[in-house]
Formats: C-alpha cells, sequence, structure tokens
C-alpha cells in the first residue's frame, strides 16, 4: 500500500502494481474472491482489518489505497473505520463520483487512494483525505506514480518519480517490465527502494492487477514467504487459476 504505479494499456485496459510496506508480522491472505452484499469482489485480505489495500469488482473498479495523505501526519490514537474497510466500500459504490461527494471521511485516518473505473470508459481518478477534506481528482490517462508520504520525504517521493521517469523512457511498459521496476528499482537502498526493509517495516508484497478487455488478472506476490497467487476476474464469471 506504499508504492504504487499505473499505467494505462489502450483500449480502456490498463496495468496497475502496487508494493505493500508494512510491519512483517501483519498477517494478510491470498486474494480471493468474496461477495460484499451483492458485490463480487476479489483482494488480498488484511487478517487485522479485515479489509484491504487493493480489490476489483464486478462495478467494474479498481481500488488501491496509500497511507497518509499529501504530507505526513500525527496518528490518533483510535479511528472509526479502517482504511482497508473504506477500500471495500468504494469497490461497492454504484455511482462512484456521487458517493465521494456524500461518503462519511470523519475520524478516518489520511490516506491516498487510486481508483480506476472503466463501467462506461477508462478513468483513473486520485482520491485524497487529509484528516480535514477530501480530494478527488480526475487523472489523465498517462504512467503514474504513487509513494505514501507516512514513509517517505518529498525528497525521496521525488527521487523515486525520477526513478520511474528514466524507466519509462528505456523499457516498454508491459506487466513484466512494470514487475521489475516494482522489484529492482533503488536496488540496495534499504530506506527507500522500491522493495524496501526497516526492520519494522519492511516491503511485505507485490499485487498487480492487469485488465485486457473482459479479463482482470490479479498476480500477488508474498516476498518473505514466496507464496505467489494468480487469479483472473471476469466480469460475468470468475475462473480460479
Amino acid at each position: 500500500m506504499c508504492t504504487v504505479t499505473i499505467v494505462p494499456k489502450g483500449n480502456d485496459d490498463f496495468i496497475l502494481t502496487s508494493n505493500r510496506d508494512e510491519a512483517p508480522n501483519r498477517v494478510a491472505t491470498l486474494p480471493d474472491f468474496y461477495v460484499e452484499g451483492t458485490v463480487k469482489m476479489l483482494f488480498p485480505k488484511d487478517e487485522l482489518s479485515e479489509g484491504t489495500w487493493i480489490g476489483v469488482s464486478n462495478k467494474e473498479r479498481l481500488v488501491c489505497v496509500l497511507n497518509g495523505g499529501f504530507i505526513m501526519h500525527q496518528r490518533e490514537l483510535n479511528y472509526r473505520k479502517s482504511r482497508g474497510v473504506v477500500a471495500k466500500d468504494f469497490m461497492a459504490f454504484n455511482n462512484l463520483e456521487q458517493e465521494v461527494v456524500s461518503y462519511n471521511f470523519n475520524n478516518i485516518e489520511p490516506f491516498t487512494m487510486v481508483i480506476v473505473d472503466w463501467n462506461l470508459n477508462l478513468r483513473f481518478f486520485e482520491l485524497v483525505w487529509d484528516g480535514q477534506k477530501s480530494h478527488f481528482t480526475k487523472l489523465p490517462l498517462k504512467p503514474k506514480i504513487w509513494s505514501s508520504s507516512t514513509l517517505y520525504s518529498q525528497a525521496m517521493m521525488q527521487e523515486r518519480t525520477g526513478w520511474f521517469e528514466v524507466f519509462k523512457t528505456k523499457n516498454v511498459l508491459n506487466q513484466d517490465s512494470i514487475l521489475q521496476f516494482h522489484k529492482t528499482a533503488g536496488k540496495d537502498n534499504n530506506d527507500y527502494g522500491v522493495v524496501m526493509n526497516r526492520g519494522f517495516v519492511k516491503t511485505t508484497s507485490i499485487t498487480q492487477v492487469s485488465k485486457t478487455n473482459t479479463k482482470v488478472e490479479m498476480l500477488y506476490e508474498n516476498i518473505h514467504q514466496k507464496k505467489v497467487s494468480h487469479k483472473t476476474f471476469y466480469m460475468l464469471k470468475t475462473i480460479n487459476d
């Protein structure tokens, strides 16, 4: 939930990849299919919150959450709702743009949410809740990288963005090449490499979601347990690989 890239592929298709930086003892299950109300979803589940940091739904929507808003914030002792549960709420909305206006963000820890919606046509959105106000922006269909403000300073973010900009000029952007970026950019920089390790927090998994026509694939790699999951989500049916 702490480093995210998105790349449009044309024909309303895209690739979104997320590195989760988290306490090593915070357990997440492999991605699976769930039904929330009447909405079918696919996501890895955070066992503590019962929520997720990344998932897709048959509302033809992907939601990915990063901790923190624009800048580092002071944490409160308790919050009303987990950000992982907020992610599930947003996957289930019928009308994203209407629901954002009326959603109750009060007493939720600041976050940045990357949203891809392709119900009518492909659209990228960024939602930032800074603890006081929500900022909802429609983004151009261009490659972009995000880094969590709770772990990375502005200088670190700028350097990581630079890595991505250089990478884009030297590589064809596809599933394999982007996955390599998420595994190797800033290699051996344990403090703020894309795969990082500060001991108390480290990159625990990489999740890649790619859409091709009506097929959405989710590749999940638990880095330290060496577990890999690949599931395919069709909007009308599901197939487990």
